[in-house]
């Protein structure tokens, strides 16, 4: 079974955050890139917490949808 979330996300480096969050303390994600296991997503206000693990596929095709207006707010 594969790993769905990396409990101790706060120690990998080089969380960025989304283009999408804002700088107002809303709802906002972290993104780290070039994982070996996928794309891990957390939230940037609790970086102690965990992050959870996508796949590089999906994630992608969700990046594509939220783009092209797909999904809605």
């Amino acid at each position: 079974m594969t790993e769905h979330a990396i409990p101790g996300a706060i120690a990998l480096r080089g969380w960025r955050k989304s283009s999408y969050s804002d700088n107002e303390g809303a709802s906002c994600i972290e993104v780290l890139d070039g994982h070996p296991s996928g794309i891990p997503v957390r939230d940037s206000k609790n970086p102690h917490g965990p992050a959870l693990l996508f796949p590089a596929d999906g994630w992608s095709s969700f990046i594509t949808a939220v783009k092209s207006g797909e999904l809605s707010v």
